[in-house]
């Protein structure tokens, strides 16, 4: 009995030691979002961490990119989803839709109402039961997923296969109960491309046909249909529950039928698929435990770590015998390895790649093999990977990914080659978007700056090309590779070029070296991206010391960065004609010209560190975490942005930031949590304890690092992954005197 007993107790301990985290994960966080106002432009995704598709309601009309609004009040299908933001819609999409009474497949007449009340949005398992009595519930693998559909009693039953936009293929085999079709719908693809589905049901088929989205005409009996917005339609027995498994893949029918038989052939049930989408899932955001703190603030960091989860996506799949291969979106051939999409980098080299580098270096690895592997498929570095290069934004921060990853130990892909590409980058302009290459490059080498309005948001492309070059110069250097230290050791410092002094702003100048004229510091874009002077003032990642000796010294730098706060959130929209969704979100934030909504300022907080004030960034960055954060519908303050801006607040509760990747550092902030449990892929922990800690208590006192006292405003990668702990004493009144030597300063070229 004795021994009953005790096997009862390790039993219950070894369930324990995984806690329910998907129940804090809400999915609808940030989809409150339009053109005009964005609360972070997101969907309800059910997926797996970094599946390689997605599933989600459908409220938006097909191809529209704001594919679920949360002030919708009718549902049009349940869909196939990869979109990284709605600015750039969506590829490889089909959807279904249940439909009663009479049959409907146009998607504006099938459309369903539904409230908010009736649905449930996890990682793991979305519900929601329509107004017209059918309840639809979905569950994913990484390349499939289990849906079922329940019919009101006595109801006809139908479900509806939309084809999407552009070519598809649908053929129906009721005597398997079987689906099989292709849809290859999307930008940036060859003409090739093409997502393959195999869909399998558990009941028996009544009736069935195909139709065509075009002109919603409709073709009783028929089995097969090719063409624009081909699509097919089942009835079922009245009032019946239906099951389907169904998957994809971007090879062939028989992989997609392997993809469903691997991954969802052992779930009988839609039941199973959802336990075992939670297990994944609990054991992933359980990697990063987190205790203390209120429960909103719980929610708000497993609703965003789990977004944060979300990006780069697979775009690989196992053959017959369990080896990765991949359909190639850059030359549209088949390659055996690992390939990865659907993030931009312009947004996702900030934060989301710094923290897949310590929580998930293996994938992390694989995946700067992958950004090589397109460089040899398409002839350039990826800057955009939608499933292929759309060369979206601004930057080549291809470099910074492969450098961040070198000098954290993640040395997986042949730094040589890497450069080339590199410089290939840097030394032409490719024909797809701004980013694919680089604008002005040649001015760059002769002027050293971006000529404005030669090319348009010059400054930002300066300053954002020096960067980039840093990381050049940096892995070169870290590589012994002198030819490319020679090229770019000059190139890092360009960003003086843009200075300023008699106004100390980064402004536009022409190619004869002339200021703009009617230089206005809140005038958004003209040679800014999605900003102003006061947003692009900070992006000098690699050398802030740099910055502070152009701005003549701490004191002016950092009465600099109050100012921020300080100044009027009033908005000049300049060449943009009118308001843009940036700056409304920016004037509705109320902390005066910092717009955290968008990229290019986030990291301007964590700057006091570098000037002797890190009681300032302690301060800001537990403002904005609770100001301009939560885990509801209106959660981020912008576009969330391929996990960028998750992976920002993921970070900065944690206590810490990467400003400058591309080194070994992350920047000090303030935990919000008393305590965090980082449990490393290596097996290791690093523990974060905060004692004392509250929502008044956020300044630093003191700090130790594994039992020695710790004054730098700093930590290294290294830090982290060899395990540790790492303790603050927190408390409500700042700490002025600590952390003033510039030794405990963060990485500076000048210093």
């Amino acid at each position: 009995m004795k021994y009953l007993i005790v096997l009862l107790f390790v039993s219950k301990l070894a369930v324990a030691q995984t806690p329910d985290l998907v129940k804090y994960v809400n999915t609808l966080q940030g989809t409150n979002s339009k053109h005009e106002l964005t609360r972070g432009n997101t969907y309800p995704t059910t997926a797996l961490p970094f599946g390689m598709n997605t599933w989600t309601p459908q409220t938006g009309r097909n191809g529209d990119g704001w594919k679920y609004q949360y002030f919708k009040k009718t549902i049009r299908g349940f869909q196939q989803a990869h979109q990284c933001s709605s600015w750039s819609n969506d590829y490889a999409v089909f959807s279904f839709m249940p439909v009663t009474g009479a049959l409907k497949v146009n998607e504006e007449e099938r459309a369903a109402g539904f409230s908010h009340d009736n649905e449930i949005a996890r990682p793991n398992y979305y519900k929601v039961k329509l107004d017209n009595g059918i309840t639809t519930e979905m569950s994913p693998t990484e390349r499939g997923a289990h849906l079922r559909f329940s019919f009101p009693k006595g109801e006809k039953s139908y479900l509806v296969l939309d084809g999407y936009t552009k070519m598809s293929m649908v053929k129906i085999i009721p005597s398997e109960r079987k689906i099989i079709g292709y849809v290859n719908n999307g930008h940036y693809v060859p003409e090739n491309f093409r997502n393959y589905f195999v869909v399998v049901f558990d009941k028996p088929f009544k009736s069935y046909g195909t139709w065509e989205n075009r002109t919603n005409s409709v073709s009783t009996g028929t089995l097969e249909l090719e063409g624009k917005g081909a699509g097919a339609y089942i009835e079922f027995k009245a009032g019946e529950q239906v099951q389907a498994k169904v998957a994809s893949s971007y090879i062939s029918t028989e992989q997609a039928g392997l993809n469903l038989k691997r991954e969802l052939g052992k779930f009988r049930n839609l039941e199973a698929t959802k336990t075992a989408a939670a297990k994944i899932w609990n054991e992933h955001l359980s990697r990063i435990l987190v205790e203390g703190g209120t429960e909103e603030e719980k929610a708000t960091f497993y609703s965003c770590f789990f977004r944060a989860s979300l990006f780069s996506r697979q775009f690989f799949e196992y053959d017959k015998d369990g080896k990765p291969y991949y359909y190639s979106a850059y030359d549209g051939k088949i390659h055996e390895g690992y390939m990865y999409t659907d993030t931009g980098f312009w947004d996702t080299f900030r934060a989301q790649f710094p923290l897949n580098a310590i929580m998930h270096p293996t994938m992390h690895g694989r995946y700067m093999q992958a950004l090589l592997a397109a460089y040899e498929q398409c002839g350039w570095l990826p800057s955009w990977s939608f499933p292929g290069e759309g060369g979206s934004m601004i930057g080549n921060h291809a470099i910074s990914l492969l450098t961040d990853a070198w000098v954290k130990g993640i040395r997986t892909f042949d730094p040589k080659q890497a450069l080339q590409a590199y410089l290939h980058e840097a030394t032409n302009k490719g024909p797809w978007g701004p980013a694919n290459g680089r604008h002005g490059w040649k001015e760059y080498y002769q002027l050293g700056y971006v000529p404005y309005p030669e090319y348009g948001e010059a400054t930002a492309k300066t300053l954002e090309y020096a960067y980039d070059d840093f990381c050049a110069w940096q892995l070169s250097k870290e590589t012994d590779q002198p030819f490319y230290t020679r090229i770019f050791e000059r190139q890092m410092y360009n960003y003086k070029n843009v200075y300023d002094p008699s106004t100390r702003f980064m402004r536009g100048r022409n190619s004869k070296g002339e200021w703009k004229a009617n230089f206005d510091p809140i005038e958004w874009g003209g040679p800014y991206t999605e900003g102003n002077a006061w947003h692009w003032q900070w992006s000098v990642f690699h050398d802030v010391q740099g910055l502070i000796n152009l701005m003549q010294g701490e004191k002016n730098f950092t009465a600099k960065l109050d100012s921020v706060f300080s100044e009027p959130n009033k908005v000049n929209t300049g060449t943009y004609g009118g308001m843009i969704h940036e700056m409304t979100e920016m004037v509705m934030a109320n902390m005066g010209q910092y717009a955290h909504g968008n990229q290019p300022i986030q990291h301007m907080i964590y700057l006091y560190n570098y000037a002797g004030q890190p009681w300032k960034t302690q301060y800001h960055v537990r403002q904005v975490m609770s100001r301009l954060y939560n885990s509801t519908e209106n959660g981020y303050p912008g576009d969330e942005d391929q996990g960028q801006t998750s992976s920002w607040y993921v970070l900065s509760a944690l206590g810490f930031y990467s400003v400058c990747p591309g080194t070994d550092q992350y920047v000090i902030g303030s935990p919000v949590f008393n305590k965090v449990t980082i449990t490393l892929e290596n097996g290791k922990k690093f523990v974060i304890q905060a004692r004392n800690n509250n929502a008044q208590n956020v300044y630093i006192q003191s700090a130790k690092l594994n039992g020695k006292d710790y004054t730098p405003t700093y930590i290294k990668h290294s830090d982290i992954t060899n395990g540790g702990l790492l303790e603050f004493d927190m408390q409500a009144q700042p700490a002025t005197q600590r952390a003033q030597s510039v030794s405990d300063r963060p990485f500076s070229l000048s210093r």
